[in-house]
């Protein structure tokens, strides 16, 4: 198997060394590896398969020696300026800001739902938002299926999502401490408000999710809408999600197309206190979906419960996951 130089930016930071630790466990085929990250993280050491790597310090230069795929985790400013300088050197970026998402000349990728877009890559590739994949994991075999009209996300997001500044805001809110990232305590809170409001009263991460469903999905036309929640939960995200079909279906179908779609654990024995919880879901990969039932409040919808660790899932293992699929594509 042909090996390959990768490189992580952003490196120190929290997605950062999860892309290290998912890496070291897929063992994906690596000639050299780098790490790289801002000027204030550089000359710290990491440990990758058993060998320590000084940080560099992320710069114009940086790719100047060969490196065949880079894993970007360092904000979306760092990836308009230094993603594009990458892929002029041939390296191909995968990009987990979201500054790419919504190019029309950037492909975003869910490797169980549209590994096909790799193809039209032009040197950068997206990581979709933390909540989106999750529930793209979920949707896609059900609208392959019964064709999905409509859906509604409600999501209970974790701090971590809002990196180690927002992780900090939770363990000094329970010791009564003010917030420093977050606009209000999240400690015994819940915020409907993640990313900046936007003129039609969405927030900006509402919006990713109604952009983003559609751009996976291939339909621009699906009605989509969201609201997103910060909970004073560590680590993974849970979503309510609510989807109308296009056709008839059997509740045992839907169950049935779940368990079979890559990715995806079916958790649901509500008789048994049984379905997807948060502290199940935080260091694994898969995303976890129950409490599958009907909406009978319209002719073809059912709601689910879906749960993911949004660092590893819908971060740093999805990513991982695009880079081995560029690595199949260079055999």
């Amino acid at each position: 198997m042909k090996k390959v130089n990768l490189a992580v930016v952003g490196a120190t930071g929290m997605v950062g060394r999860t892309f290290l630790k998912v890496l070291e466990e897929r063992n994906l085929p690596i000639e050299n590896f780098y790490v790289m990250a801002s000027a204030r993280s550089a000359g710290q050491t990491l440990t990758f398969m058993g060998k320590e790597y000084v940080v560099e310090e992320l710069t114009e230069h940086s790719f100047d020696k060969p490196i065949d795929i880079a894993l970007f985790s360092a904000g979306g400013s760092t990836s308009e300026k230094f993603a594009p300088i990458a892929a002029a050197h041939g390296c191909i970026v995968v990009d987990n800001s979201a500054q790419w998402r919504m190019d029309p000349k950037v492909p975003l990728i869910v490797p169980e739902v549209n590994p096909e877009d790799i193809s039209w890559n032009s040197g950068i590739i997206a990581n979709p938002n933390c909540s989106t994949i999750q529930a793209m994991v979920t949707l896609k075999p059900l609208d392959d299926k019964f064709g999905i009209k409509r859906v509604v996300y409600s999501t209970y997001q974790a701090v971590s999502g809002a990196g180690v500044a927002g992780w900090k805001d939770l363990e000094d809110g329970l010791k009564g401490e003010a917030p420093k990232k977050f606009p209000h305590p999240i400690a015994n809170n819940c915020l409907p408000h993640i990313d900046v409001f936007l003129d039609n009263g969405y927030t900006k991460e509402e919006m990713k999710m109604i952009w983003e469903t559609r751009k996976i999905l291939h339909d621009d036309d699906m009605k989509v809408t969201a609201t997103t929640v910060r909970v004073p939960v560590f680590n993974s995200h849970s979503e309510s999600i609510n989807i109308e079909f296009e056709r008839p279906f059997e509740l045992s179908e839907v169950v049935e197309t779940l368990k079979n779609a890559p990715g995806v654990v079916v958790t649901d024995d509500p008789a048994n206190n049984v379905y997807p919880l948060a502290v199940d879901a935080a260091g694994k990969d898969e995303v976890f979906v129950g409490r599958i039932r009907r909406d009978e409040s319209v002719e073809n919808g059912i709601n689910l419960w879906v749960v993911a660790d949004n660092i590893r899932k819908g971060a740093a293992t999805n990513a991982v996951q695009i880079a081995q699929l560029l690595i199949d594509a260079m055999q």
